[in-house]
């Protein structure tokens, strides 16, 4: 009886200990390290036909620094993150002429609308409260 009793303790104990290291995650080392390139937009598929330069991508930096390509311009601007609050300010973008494809347009409109995040196995999902705006995973190497 003692053995069961010791093992329940250890098995509370672990699982108080691993609650306790995830809440404790850093979020900016969740979206540091990675290139994310979209994979979805507002919850559906990806018509790639409306980013005939190639896909978005997102590259966020230490010290709030935000970069990417929104699929024809790259822009350089600034992310706040408080938890899992999230504003994203593309800033800068470059000015190319842009085909038909109005998907830029929509990618920078949803960019702005992110209040939030979530990151889990390898995706990260642009929120605004409870609705997925954008989904992203990290590029191939």
């Amino acid at each position: 009886m003692k053995k069961v009793t010791n093992l329940l303790l250890l098995v509370v104990f672990l699982s108080f200990s691993s609650c306790d290291s995830i809440s404790k995650m850093n979020p900016l080392s969740m979206l540091t390290g990675n290139n994310w390139v979209l994979s979805s937009i507002l919850g559906g598929g990806l018509d790639a036909g409306k980013f005939t330069a190639g896909l978005p991508f997102l590259n966020f930096m230490d010290g709030g620094k935000l970069s990417g390509f929104a699929g024809c311009n790259n822009f350089s601007g600034n992310f706040q993150l408080d938890g899992t609050s999230l504003n994203l300010d593309p800033g800068a973008m470059t000015k190319k002429a842009c085909g038909d494809g109005n998907g830029e347009n929509q990618f920078v409109s949803l960019l702005s609308q992110a209040k939030n995040f979530k990151v889990a196995k390898d995706k990260l999902t642009l929120l605004d409260g409870a609705k997925e705006l954008m989904s992203f995973v990290p590029q191939s190497k």
